[in-house]
């Protein structure tokens, strides 16, 4: 699978999670990783995220477990510039 790339598996891996799971830009991925001495371009990401990308997502939705019957739901009221904005946040027993 990881067959003629110029970067370990483990760093690919690494990566690909970093931009999916974090919610990361392209450019702020290629950022950590050129603060951790690896030159990676934000291309690169982009193509590694997108071949590798589904199966990772594959493989660790058979780990995830089902959501539960009880859910928690938390609500919050901001005031910015005279307007009111509600922002709510669903959590099932087990987060």
């Amino acid at each position: 699978m990881y067959k003629r790339h110029r970067f370990p598996s483990s760093l690919i891996q690494s990566v690909v999670f970093l931009y999916h799971r974090y919610a990361l830009s392209l450019r702020e991925v290629e950022e950590l990783m050129l603060i951790r001495g690896i030159d990676v371009s934000y291309e690169t990401i982009r193509r590694w995220s997108l071949k590798f990308g589904p199966t990772y997502k594959k493989a660790l939705r058979s780990y995830q477990s089902p959501a539960s019957d009880k859910w928690h739901l938390d609500e919050v009221c901001l005031k910015i510039q005279d307007k009111y904005y509600w922002l709510w946040r669903a959590l099932d027993d087990q987060d």
